[in-house]
């Protein structure tokens, strides 16, 4: 029976991991292990943790000396996991109960797919579904030529990640992002029409509100890493992500234009008065 390790790398983050525990041990599917890496928290994560686990030898807990950051916690994890199949899980989120087992079914069906991905509930900070997220079947083209639509939950086959340059410690935003890419280059990549996760949106996330833009830029990074790894022009693939990405920001910067064009025309008014002063003057 194949094993499924569920990895969550956490940082302050203990508050929510009752409801990721409820979905976890509500699973259809019981070959599985967890891996939790802490990293240096600030606040009391490792005791609501280890009060929630138990002595559930299922779960593993270990945290890091001091914080290296979402890439260094995330490598841990993988490196930890004994499983065939791996699947990132974070704290603040949660699993729908047949997550893994249509995961670990979609990976048996195919030895050639390398990540399996599917759709998720995206969720109020209560956990409460406000709409669903669906990801985008990539058919002909990779995902990074495609916009990467890779979407939660997402399970990959270890021998592929093992097999890749694994997860870059040194990032601190778009680990996934990054993690997508050089799992692609391991095998083929499998859209799954299924939703398997609660993404949890609040003020804390790593990648929304204001760590949104430092969230896009370091997926710009990721991007030109992968452009280098399989020689290809990142000139080329940018505007690929741009105009996927920026639609809302151009909205944005047409409107601010708008508002902005009577103002224009008073300033052009009295640029031309006082141009036509100081040409007065010189005469």
């Amino acid at each position: 029976m194949t094993k499924f390790s569920i990895l969550i790398a956490n940082y302050n983050n203990g508050h929510f991991f009752k409801d990721c525990y409820d979905s976890i041990i509500a699973q259809t599917y019981t070959n599985w292990e967890v891996i939790i890496v802490d990293d240096a928290s600030t606040d009391n994560s490792l005791e609501l943790i280890k009060t929630q686990i138990g002595d559930d030898p299922r779960f593993v807990l270990v945290q890091n000396d001091q914080n290296g950051g979402c890439g260094y916690t995330k490598k841990r994890c993988a490196e930890l996991a004994t499983g065939e199949l791996c699947g990132f899980l974070d704290p603040d989120d949660a699993l729908m109960p047949e997550a893994v087992q249509v995961m670990v079914k979609e990976h048996q069906l195919d030895i050639n797919v390398s990540m399996v991905y599917s759709n998720y509930y995206s969720c109020d900070e209560k956990l409460k579904p406000k709409y669903i997220y669906k990801g985008t079947s990539i058919s002909g083209l990779s995902c990074l030529e495609f916009g990467n639509s890779i979407t939660h939950f997402v399970s990959f086959k270890s021998k592929n990640y093992k097999a890749s340059e694994g997860i870059n410690p040194d990032l601190r935003r778009a680990v996934d992002q990054d993690l997508y890419y050089k799992l692609e280059e391991q095998g083929a990549i499998k859209y799954l029409d299924s939703i398997t996760y609660k993404y949890r949106i609040h003020k804390g996330g790593i990648s929304t509100n204001n760590n949104s833009a430092k969230a896009f830029a370091n997926h710009m990074f990721v991007i030109f890493l992968a452009c280098k790894r399989r020689n290809l022009r990142y000139e080329d693939i940018i505007p690929i992500y741009y105009k996927k990405y920026c639609n809302i920001e151009n909205v944005y910067f047409k409107t601010g234009l708008f508002i902005l064009k009577p103002f224009k025309f008073v300033h052009k008014i009295i640029k031309n008065h006082l141009l036509t002063k100081l040409r007065v003057i010189k005469v």
